[in-house]
């Protein structure tokens, strides 16, 4: 069984991009474009796909830290098992050698280990550019989630009201979904949830916001949904806890990060935005306040 913790091959090949040359760039830009599916044919194959030699697929997944290139197609394989793993084989192998340690240790050190991987490949250019992108007021943003990553939606969704207008959440009933396609209009924004399971309405929505010109922002784990092929920016975060559920802990942290990176950037309006809301919310007695 793979260690949960262990780097993907994806996250490998984002960590030595640079160390790279030129083509075991274009190699990886190729394994990157449909993965994990484009590592999984033969060698000659790959080569043939990304227009370079046998030998340099050997090189570039020696570089990245396997032996050679089958050690690296069996990590790609051990992969997608992880990615189709349904909650109970996720408990069942977690619990089989789990360590005295109590849970609430042993799930804080999993989520520290998640966010430290993640940081450590999250491209603060593409976390500033999309705060640029998700603040542009002449865009419109609509934000959708999946069965579990709903949650994300939701919660995401709430702080940018707050921030701007011409925000739309997308609701979870994928049959209505196209009337929001309706009004999508080129260079508007269309931000995503998925992780593994990966869901087959999701990336259908994907594809036809992008036919419609929508740019498109995917929060998704260490495998990458495939929704992330048709992304102008991916957001990995690690998932992998002691549990038949996975976390977005991290993800929470990344959306929680670039919220007040929105909310600092665009601090005039959006103070008179929050002035406004309290307003409303004590004339409509929401809260509750302290005598």
């Amino acid at each position: 069984m793979r260690d949960p913790n262990e780097q993907t091959v994806a996250e490998k090949l984002r960590l030595h991009f640079n160390g790279l040359t030129r083509a075991e760039r274009q190699l990886t830009v190729t394994l990157l474009s449909n993965y994990p599916m484009s590592g999984l044919g033969s060698i000659s194959e790959l080569a043939k796909a990304a227009d370079v030699s046998g030998p340099t697929v050997v090189r570039m997944a020696q570089k990245i830290g396997f032996a050679g290139f089958s050690e690296l197609q069996a990590a790609l394989r051990s992969e997608v098992e992880e990615t189709i793993s349904n909650p109970i084989s996720k408990q069942e192998r977690w619990t089989r050698n789990a360590p005295d340690a109590h849970i609430l240790n042993r799930f804080a050190d999993a989520v520290i280990d998640n966010l430290k991987q993640t940081l450590q490949q999250l491209d603060t250019k593409s976390f500033d550019e999309t705060v640029r992108l998700l603040t542009d007021r002449e865009r419109a943003v609509h934000i959708v989630g999946g069965r579990i990553t709903r949650a994300l939606s939701d919660y995401f969704f709430t702080h940018l009201q707050v921030i701007r207008d011409d925000v739309i959440a997308i609701a979870s009933n994928a049959n209505t979904w196209p009337h929001y396609l309706l009004n999508m209009k080129p260079g508007d924004v269309v931000v995503v949830f998925d992780i593994r399971r990966y869901e087959h309405d999701i990336l259908r929505f994907v594809d036809l916001a992008r036919e419609r010109g929508v740019l498109v922002i995917v929060f998704t784990d260490q495998w990458a949904s495939p929704a992330a092929v048709n992304a102008e920016y991916v957001f990995n975060a690690r998932i992998e806890a002691p549990s038949a559920w996975d976390s977005t802990v991290v993800i929470m942290f990344i959306l929680e990060a670039m919220i007040e990176a929105m909310t600092t950037t665009t601090w005039e309006v959006t103070k008179d935005r929050m002035n406004t809301l309290e307003t409303l919310f004590d004339r409509t007695k929401m809260f509750s306040k302290s005598s």
